[in-house]
């Protein structure tokens, strides 16, 4: 009898968070998962900051592996930097085993035609174009489950306002029962014959991001007037998911579940340093002049920058960036617009929204620029014979390298005083062998680092939150649970090893799948019963 397998990733959980909910006697269903089965704790390392959790399941691959370090990326001869969609192949198009799949991020269906299923239905960061197997099954889940209820919250901006934290809240309760309605129609009725179903719950995502300053008390914006409601929407999320892993698995008797995620949430360091200071530092440092004026901004009694109730952190940070950067977004969006319409479909890899994107222009001229990051800051060498208008020479690679460490090591937090930089970590590949994916240097930026303040550059900021949740937590969690399965705790795994376990369960070889399998450890002695 073979066995069936439903993993259920869940984007943006985090462990801790739940643990104090499980505690508290608010979430039985995980409660029960993670006692009855195997649970192990998950190690993502430095390969959370590429940004690719998803896909590093949906491929079964690391970065390493999959030659991919960044969901940006860069073009040296062009000097154009887009995020573009995954190009791997997933996992399951490399098996013969019956599979469905919901809503799974970075899972390029296309490239698997014996999967049936859909993508990019309403995950937070998709990384594939929408796609369904059969067609139709897209107007066939609108039409019996109606549209999905938290669109405009999956990339919600609301800690300035505690009615739009409590409206993002709400939706994404609702959202979450829904997508598990769905889940079951699709495992139960509309494609009953699978092996292996593959789900992703990303409203803890999208609720995480936004809301994470509502549960966490350190946090800079924590006494926020939205705060209440925030936290009431973030677990609310973990309750309503709750709810519906009961259903579902109660549903699915015979299965094997696979809940995980591959790292913890937490508060957001990266946003502001990545995307904004950053990118002005090294243009201050090779032009000596200022793009961003950051002016003042209203403050709370720590000297936190603040935004107006109806204020969008985007638009008030291209404000900021002057009248002829804003001039040329605006001619820019225009013309992505009309190009989307006559193509049928948006185009949005440009990343305009970044402000670290309109500095593009002035790379060529500079040594080294920062590239548009969502993680840790990325900085990029303008190297001779690797970048066209390269202006380091490869014999002052090191000392390039050097400077620039000591450049952003000296800066401090203009609000606390203290240092801004945990750690740069420098690539240890070959410089002229970097691929597109790649930056020559990683800053990683301590807690609360909303200003740069330099000796001689000047200050840059302080400048508002954008995202208060980040990818910054602990370990992530694998929790198996079901027929054959035993009770228990394994020692810390890599994330990359719950594919091959997965495939394992399966009895399914699959060869170039990175990680090692746990499989053996979490079954019961007398196997599958």
């Amino acid at each position: 009898m073979h066995r069936r397998v439903m993993m259920i990733g869940l984007d943006g959980f985090d462990p801790l968070l739940a643990e104090g909910l499980i505690a508290a006697g608010r979430l039985p269903a995980f409660k029960r998962f993670r006692d009855a089965g195997t649970t192990v704790a998950l190690e993502h390392g430095s390969a959370r900051r590429t940004g690719l959790a998803w896909e590093h399941v949906s491929t079964g691959l690391s970065p390493e592996d999959a030659n991919r370090w960044s969901a940006v990326d860069f073009d040296p001869r062009t000097y154009r930097a887009v995020q573009l969609p995954t190009r791997n192949l997933p996992f399951p198009a490399r098996i013969h085993v019956p599979t469905v799949v919901f809503d799974v991020p970075y899972f390029d269906l296309a490239r698997a035609p014996e999967v049936r299923g859909i993508v990019n239905w309403a995950a937070h960061d998709p990384g594939v174009a929408q796609t369904a197997r059969p067609e139709s099954l897209a107007d066939e889940i609108d039409r019996r489950f109606g549209v999905y209820p938290a669109r405009e919250w999956i990339y919600g901006f609301v800690w300035p306002s505690a009615a739009r934290a409590e409206r993002m809240g709400r939706a994404l309760n609702e959202a979450v029962d829904q997508r598990f309605r769905i889940a079951e129609w699709m495992f139960a009725e509309r494609f009953p014959d699978w092996r292996l179903g593959i789900m992703v719950v990303s409203e803890f995502h999208s609720a995480a991001e936004a809301m994470w300053h509502g549960v966490d008390p350190g946090h800079p914006l924590h006494e926020q007037a939205s705060s209440e409601a925030a936290r009431r929407g973030l677990e609310g999320v973990y309750e309503a998911a709750d709810r519906a892993l009961e259903r579902l698995s109660q549903r699915f008797p015979d299965v094997v579940f696979v809940l995980f995620n591959l790292h913890g949430m937490g508060a957001n360091d990266s946003d502001a340093p990545s995307m904004v200071l950053l990118p002005e530092l090294l243009f201050r440092h090779s032009f000596r002049r200022v793009l961003l004026d950051g002016g003042r901004w209203p403050t709370d009694r720590f000297g936190v920058p603040l935004l107006r109730e109806d204020e969008d952190w985007h638009a008030a940070m291209m404000g900021r960036l002057g009248l002829g950067v804003r001039l040329r977004h605006l001619l820019a969006a225009a013309r992505d617009r009309l190009l989307g319409h006559l193509a049928g479909s948006p185009i949005d890899h440009e990343l305009r929204w970044m402000p670290a994107s309109h500095y593009q222009r002035f790379w060529s001229r500079m040594p080294a620029f920062a590239l548009p990051a969502f993680y840790d800051g990325r900085i990029r060498i303008n190297l001779a014979g690797r970048e066209a208008q390269g202006r380091v020479q490869p014999k002052d690679y090191d000392a390039v390298c050097d400077a620039l460490e000591a450049l952003v090591r000296v800066c401090r937090n203009p609000i606390t005083g203290e240092e801004s930089v945990a750690s740069v970590e420098r690539n240890a590949r070959p410089p002229l062998a970097l691929q597109a994916s790649e930056a020559d240097m990683v800053v990683v930026w301590k807690p609360a680092t909303l200003g740069l303040s330099h000796p001689t550059l000047g200050t840059i900021g302080p400048v508002p939150y954008r995202r208060t949740g980040g990818h910054a937590g602990g370990p992530g969690f694998a929790w198996l649970g079901g027929p054959g399965i035993r009770k228990g705790r394994l020692p810390v795994r890599s994330a990359f090893d719950v594919v091959p376990t997965v495939l394992d369960l399966l009895d399914a070889g699959c060869t170039g799948i990175s990680g090692r399998s746990f499989a053996a450890d979490a079954l019961a002695s007398n196997g599958f019963a």
